[in-house]
């Protein structure tokens, strides 16, 4: 579950800026890379709906997201689900308001936000080995899936964004049927972030 929330978290501050008709998955990694490397921070608001097999009725939450280079991610989700998380590099906290529980929980150090904004820093001349990709546009919009070869949680990662880098929607499906569907909205790049702005209270 830690490894899957981190993995979310990678793929949440990754923007799009595709400018082909038509598109491979290395050239969509790189413009990936292209589009991030413009942004030193940004906010969103977002819209979260989750599937899960052991419930007809679907979850949905609403809330925000803020990050900042080169490692600080926050993302909070409003009542019903009301809960706020903060990623300092490979180390995240997480507060669910529920019960007031608050939790702190240490990534393997090659999975911290630091080692990852390292690796989008460069050209991507090849596709990272180990993952099935597909890319696919239309019009002003790019999908790209991201399918992990190994059987661990998640079957797919599927990213929608617009043609500028504004991403509209990451959806996670695993193995086991749960799916889950982030969209985005209201999405502001450099804006000026600081490190009083991912403070759990």
């Amino acid at each position: 579950m830690i490894r899957l929330l981190a993995t979310i978290i990678i793929l949440l501050l990754l923007p799009l800026n595709a400018t082909a008709a038509s598109i491979t998955p290395l050239e969509a990694l790189e413009n990936l890379r292209r589009g991030f490397s413009e942004i030193n921070d940004f906010t969103a608001e977002i819209s979260q709906e989750k599937q899960l097999t052991v419930m007809r009725r679907k979850l949905v939450s609403t809330g925000s997201v803020r990050f900042k280079k080169p490692d600080l991610f926050y993302m909070e989700l409003k009542p019903p689900h009301a809960s706020r998380m903060v990623l300092r590099d490979s180390v995240i906290e997480l507060h669910i308001q529920d019960g007031n529980s608050r939790q702190q929980i240490p990534l393997p150090a090659d999975e911290g936000l630091k080692r990852w904004m390292s690796l989008l820093s460069r050209p991507i001349s090849t596709l990272p080995s180990g993952i099935d990709f597909s890319a696919e546009r239309s019009g002003d919009t790019q999908t790209l899936t991201i399918a992990p070869q190994k059987k661990g949680q998640v079957r797919s990662f599927i990213l929608t964004s617009n043609i500028d880098g504004r991403l509209r929607k990451l959806v996670i499906e695993e193995r086991n049927g749960n799916r889950t569907a982030i969209t985005f909205l209201k999405m502001r790049p450099n804006v000026g972030l600081s490190e009083k702005d991912f403070r759990i209270q």
